[in-house]
């Protein structure tokens, strides 16, 4: 076994770990703790918890572990704090987000460049990561302004959707204790995950997980749906209306034309849902999920209410099913959604 203490270390690997960690950084790593607290104004704890809340805890104060550019990120945070923007639940909230995001985000990006490199020159996976480390910082500002355009586009149709949904709806205010907004909610899961992955090695693996994620993201947002998350073999998805919530888990359920077939099963309902952390809960939810777990492979299941809601278009053929028994929520008697039949 290999070790990663200091003493390990030979200085042609922190030679090359320096430059790509200022290549990244944009600079050096110049600042203590104290120095961010002394050069920002802002209290040694609040310093200790912003770091703790990026995911990047500080774990030796008295080393330079901090660049012009992590001061200046906490004079920014701290401005709105003095401005009275941000309480501190939202300040824990908002850094929170950042650090969770980015940590993901940023391990995506790098596995995909891996990949790519292994595929490109056919490297084992260790040559390939070794690969990355040269190529990846010369990418860094290009995947940061990349990262900017695609946040300020997100923001903004998410402003949109608030402008459409909330303004002067006062019809569409919940009473007192409801969940706050009104979605279509739904998973969509592999059947037989295990055993279809069972034997595969990581490039096919990994292949196989990319298909189902980039169609299940391609058709829930080509119909006008968005991706939550992503869970294991499942998707979780929410719609702005009910009828949009059936496109997509119709869309998501058909055979697709692809090298490797992969049945989905899905399930939907129409419901109340709270948004928080970049993700949706509630009893709804919960439902959905349950319902998935019912359905056949390459089928849709509702729940009656969201039956009723659907059964007045013409687009959609409804089917119940055989009530059944579900641990935490009881009998259930789901809905087969199926697209109408019209003949030609």
């Amino acid at each position: 076994m290999t070790s990663d203490t200091p003493q390990d270390r030979t200085p042609a690997v922190d030679d090359a770990a320096g430059r790509v960690d200022e290549a990244i950084l944009g600079g050096p790593r110049v600042y203590t703790l104290d120095d961010l607290v002394t050069g920002t104004g802002l209290s040694r704890e609040f310093v200790e918890s912003y770091w703790r809340w990026l995911g990047l805890p500080v774990t030796r104060d008295d080393e330079a572990r901090f660049t012009a550019a992590d001061r200046e990120s906490l004079r920014e945070i701290g401005a709105l704090i003095d401005q009275g923007q941000l309480d501190e639940q939202a300040q824990m909230t908002l850094i929170r987000s950042l650090g969770h995001t980015a940590d993901r985000l940023a391990l995506w990006q790098v596995e995909a460049f891996v990949e790519h490199l292994g595929r490109r020159f056919e490297l084992d996976d260790v040559s390939a990561r070794l690969a990355a480390l040269e190529h990846i910082p010369g990418f860094a500002d290009i995947l940061a302004r990349q990262l900017e355009h695609a946040w300020r586009r997100q923001l903004a149709a998410l402003m949109g959707r608030f402008a459409t949904e909330f303004g002067g709806a006062q019809g569409a205010r919940p009473v007192p204790d409801e969940l706050p907004l009104r979605r279509a909610v739904g998973f969509a899961d592999i059947v037989s995950f295990t055993k279809r992955t069972a034997g595969l090695g990581s490039q096919e693996l990994s292949a196989f997980v990319q298909q189902f994620e980039a169609r299940a993201r391609d058709v829930i947002t080509e119909a006008g749906g968005r991706v939550v998350k992503t869970i294991g073999d499942a998707v979780l998805f929410v719609a702005d209306d009910v009828t949009t919530g059936a496109e997509c888990a119709l869309g998501l359920a058909a055979p697709h034309a692809t090298e490797q077939e992969i049945p989905v099963r899905v399930g939907f309902v129409w419901g109340r849902v709270l948004s928080r952390f970049g993700d949706v809960f509630g009893p709804d939810v919960n439902l959905a999920s349950r319902i998935t777990e019912l359905a056949e492979p390459a089928s849709v299941l509702v729940d009656p209410p969201t039956a009723a809601l659907l059964a007045s278009s013409p687009r959609y053929a409804l089917t119940a099913q055989t009530p059944q028994e579900v641990q935490g929520l009881g009998e259930i008697t789901p809905v087969r959604l199926h697209r109408a039949y019209t003949a030609s």
